[in-house]
């Protein structure tokens, strides 16, 4: 005899069920390079957030930091700022920019970096082209140009990193690096130096000239680009 569904049975199924299957199923099928930054993203949450649908979350990041490296480079405190996000999923996606940023630092280190120049770009803006605000780094080189360290020195505002050369010369000193490239970035997007960047640069240079430390290069890094003082002849 037949018998009427049950309420619950006729209940239907939210809007996403069976959309993480599917969403596996096509990065499987098609390779996860196919797939637009929030189904990326997407994915990767599925791991936090075991159940429930994560794509509004992936998309509210994704709105709020302006783009996937965006969201990666954002600190904890910020991340958790974004409803959904607890300081579980924060650290997931911390740790999936220090895995993204190990491998461009091996690309780097396996060969001489100022011949490197494609991986070193690709490296720095991993590092920090979505960063909110202003920090100073310099990349440590041996003899052969090998990458020996990649050090911040410095945290800033949102316009402004302070720079003390003696603490870059001394720490250059510490590390017997017999070469630096300075990095820095530009959280408003636009790679290009400013005067003080120019300045300062030049203070660096002339503060390891007695110590016979040669700066190769300062690395400027937006969102939309990086800018090479050498290539722009400023030194």
């Amino acid at each position: 005899m037949w018998a009427a569904p049950s309420p619950s049975a006729q209940k239907a199924q939210p809007h996403y069920h069976g959309h993480r299957e599917r969403l596996r199923t096509r990065a499987l099928d098609g390779g996860c390079a196919a797939l637009p930054d929030y189904e990326l993203l997407e994915l990767f949450l599925f791991r936090a957030i075991p159940r429930g649908d994560v794509k509004p979350l992936a998309k509210a990041l994704l709105t709020r930091f302006g783009s996937l490296g965006g969201v990666l480079g954002a600190t904890i405190p910020e991340l958790v700022t974004v409803k959904g996000v607890g300081e579980s999923v924060a650290l997931d996606l911390k740790l999936l920019h220090e895995a993204s940023l190990r491998t461009g630092r091996e690309a780097v280190s396996k060969r001489p970096v100022i011949t490197s120049s494609a991986q070193l770009a690709a490296y720095v803006k991993t590092a920090i082209a979505h960063a909110p605000r202003e920090q100073f780094r310099v990349l440590f080189l041996d003899k052969k140009n090998q990458l020996i360290a990649d050090e911040v020195m410095n945290h800033g505002t949102v316009d402004h990193a302070p720079v003390y050369p003696r603490e870059v010369m001394r720490r250059a000193l510490e590390l017997s690096a017999s070469a630096l490239i300075l990095v820095h970035n530009h959280p408003s997007g636009d790679p290009t130096p400013s005067q003080a960047d120019v300045a300062m640069t030049r203070e660096i240079i002339e503060a390891g000239r007695s110590l016979r430390i040669v700066i190769h290069d300062h690395l400027v890094v937006g969102r939309d680009g990086t800018a090479s003082f050498k290539a722009l002849g400023l030194m």
